[in-house]
């Protein structure tokens, strides 16, 4: 019995020890201490309690006091715990002092609270970074379409890294100079033998305002010449005239073939109207014949007039067939 209560006893001295320590680092203390670092072990302890890691707060601690940065710990847990990278910070507020950067702490945690690497904006700062464009597609006056490839030197401007527009916005707007300059060009020639002037053009517009980096040169890395879209604009152009053009010949055709049919009409019309009327003749000769107004002599010299009139246009026109009119006694003759 004694022997388990022992046994509980050193298992509870061991939690109690390593609770001890856990809570109060005393190593990480003497640590600081050494480093120059004033922090008691009473703040320890309560950056556990607050969950904030002590070694991230007092490393941060020792090699921003070792910069000879002033800062505090309240300082950097408060920007711990608003879920901010101390030690990012703290290499940016260092880097940025060795290079005669102008660079305060808040203005350090504000740009890393933006989702911005604030360390890395002092490296770009320090050292620009070139951002190349991708295939930019231009045309001429002349309409010979050039594709384009620029390098743009970029510097990353502190002052702007909060609320100013991103990689994004240079290409855009890179892009846009571009065109506008190789549009502007009355010649694709003139823009291959002077590609600097899309550079100069470009440069001189201050692309940079309201972003977060300052551009330093734009470079053209190359300069290709595309399709001629002046005279595939033409050809579909012309093209497009042809097609007006069979359209409207299509359309006055099809008013000629309909007033062509109408005319038809007409004419069937008319010479149903001769036929009625051409009907009525024997008719009147019968009777002129009844009444006595027309006598078979006069008759017969009627139709001796036809006849010579008949063979005079047989003669006049041997191609074609004279017409006979059939004679009111032929199916008698018969």
């Amino acid at each position: 019995m004694q022997d388990y209560i022992v046994l509980i006893a050193v298992g509870a001295g061991i939690i109690v020890f390593f609770s001890f320590f856990y809570f109060v680092p005393v190593g990480l203390w003497i640590t600081a201490r050494f480093s120059g670092v004033r922090v008691s072990l009473l703040a320890l302890v309560l950056m556990r309690v607050r969950k904030v890691p002590p070694r991230i707060i007092i490393d941060s601690m020792i090699t921003a006091t070792k910069a000879g940065l002033e800062l505090t710990t309240d300082e950097l847990e408060t920007h711990y715990l608003a879920g901010g990278h101390v030690p990012s910070v703290i290499k940016a507020l260092i880097s940025a002092d060795k290079a005669n950067i102008t660079l305060g702490f808040k203005q350090a945690t504000a740009i890393d609270l933006a989702g911005r690497d604030v360390f890395e904006a002092v490296q770009i700062s320090v050292n620009p970074k070139v951002i190349t464009t991708p295939k930019v597609a231009a045309v001429a006056a002349d309409g010979i379409q050039l594709v384009a490839v620029a390098r743009v030197t970029v510097r990353a401007n502190i002052q702007q890294l909060v609320g100013g527009a991103g990689e994004d916005t240079i290409l855009a707007r890179v892009g846009e100079g571009i065109v506008t300059s190789i549009g502007s060009a009355a010649s694709h020639k003139e823009v291959l033998a002077n590609p600097d002037k899309i550079s100069k053009l470009v440069l001189s517009r201050g692309l940079d305002a309201g972003t977060a980096f300052e551009i330093l040169s734009i470079d053209i890395a190359d300069v290709d010449v595309g399709v001629n879209i002046g005279a595939i604009l033409q050809t579909d152009q012309a093209q497009a005239d042809l097609k007006v053009a069979e359209a409207k010949a299509e359309e006055r055709r099809a008013m000629a073939v309909a007033e062509e049919q109408e005319m038809k009409a007409k004419s069937q019309e008319a010479r149903a109207k001769v036929i009625e009327a051409e009907a009525e003749v024997p008719r009147a000769l019968a009777e002129a014949f009844r009444s006595g107004r027309l006598g078979v002599m006069d008759y017969y010299k009627m139709e001796n007039i036809q006849a010579d009139t008949d063979m005079r246009e047989s003669i006049a026109n041997p191609e074609q067939k004279a017409t006979t009119r059939r004679k009111p006694d032929d199916k008698d003759k018969k």
